[in-house]
């Protein structure tokens, strides 16, 4: 090879490099040239445009019965509760009762060995028996002068006496029973057939709940108004309806620590389904409205100077100001802004727009 070709071989050949390396990247950057690589990178999608609808779930307007009032929190009570306990000391000879059954007023449901009393009991009727013919006798003698006075009056004495040991052996017999004080359901028992029980040895406890108290505390501020016979609905873990009770007792003395009232409601607990010792939610009712208007919660917009909700009118998003009353968990009452069959928007709040467009999805 001549000097002169190895010079244009050694000068062209990195020049020939540069471009196999950089062409591609010069081909994709510029704009197309006839034929051209075209560009890779990914164009944006267009922003909604202001003509677009916005598909949005809605709530029509109703108008519904609602109860407003003082919130609270309480728990319930059973109408009669006892710990049933013995009287008198002894062995227990008999358990008439099974754990959580029900039981009527006057049922034997513990019985204490008694056979010592009943011995002392009929050894002082054979002995009132003796001193009746006695004191018979004693009588017509003495209307005859046969006797003295104070013979008569001896043999009166001595019956007497054994007439009031009959009755302090029967009144101890008596407590050697275990009785239900009221009808109710009977608890878990503590002795066992056999046990050795001293005088308030636990036997069990006995429950009635066919009617429950609801027991509550507001505050002193609510003292003016008229508090006993008002309703109440509370609600308890476990059920997702309210309960209604009407308050039939107010505690005549305001508690010096917290400054509350305390009130007790009466429930029927028919088929027994709340238990003594539940939490209560409680809502004593001031005032009922059989029009008011409520819509979900998650339609409410909070900001600076209040509330405002959207509404549909002619497929067109409007914001509407309104004031709200009692609230739940689900629901909240509208007192000013919106009316009966207005249909307001649940869902897509954040991407509203004065004056946008919008298709209505689901409506309830």
């Amino acid at each position: 090879m001549s000097k002169k070709a190895k010079i244009i071989t050694f000068t062209t050949l990195p020049l020939l490099v540069l471009v196999i390396i950089f062409a591609p990247r010069w081909f994709h950057s510029s704009p197309d040239l006839g034929g051209g690589t075209q560009s890779t990178q990914q164009t944006p999608q267009p922003a909604l445009s202001p003509t677009s609808a916005l598909p949005v779930n809605v709530y029509v307007a109703r108008t519904s019965h609602l109860s407003r009032g003082i919130q609270a929190t309480g728990s319930l009570v059973a109408n009669e509760e006892v710990e049933l306990t013995s009287e008198s000391a002894g062995k227990v000879i008999a358990i008439n009762f099974q754990e959580g059954s029900h039981v009527k007023k006057g049922d034997l449901l513990i019985k204490i060995n008694d056979d010592d009393l009943i011995a002392q009991l009929e050894r002082a009727q054979f002995q009132l028996k003796l001193l009746t013919e006695q004191l018979e006798r004693q009588r017509i003698l003495l209307e005859k002068d046969a006797v003295s006075r104070e013979s008569f009056d001896k043999v009166q004495t001595d019956y007497n006496m054994v007439a009031s040991d009959i009755s302090l052996y029967k009144a101890r017999i008596e407590k050697t029973e275990v009785k239900a004080s009221f009808g109710g359901v009977v608890g878990f028992r503590y002795v066992s057939d056999g046990s050795f029980v001293q005088p308030g040895t636990k036997i069990a406890r006995l429950v009635d709940n066919s009617s429950l108290k609801v027991e509550f505390f507001i505050s002193e501020k609510y003292v003016s108004l008229p508090l006993l016979g008002s309703d109440i609905l509370f609600t308890v873990e476990g059920f997702s309806q309210k309960f209604r009770a009407k308050v039939y007792a107010v505690d005549p003395k305001i508690d010096l620590k917290t400054r509350m009232i305390a009130l007790r409601a009466q429930y029927k607990n028919e088929n027994e389904l709340l238990l003594p010792g539940m939490s209560a939610y409680v809502t004593l009712i001031t005032s009922q409205s059989a029009n008011a208007i409520q819509i979900p919660t998650e339609a409410v917009i909070p900001e600076m100077n209040g509330k405002s909700v959207w509404i549909v009118r002619n497929g067109i998003a409007v914001a509407m100001p309104i004031q709200t009353g009692v609230r739940s968990d689900l629901m909240i009452e509208v007192t000013q802004g919106i009316a009966m069959g207005d249909t307001v928007v649940t869902t897509g709040l954040m991407q509203l727009r004065a004056g946008m467009p919008v298709a209505m999805q689901q409506v309830e």
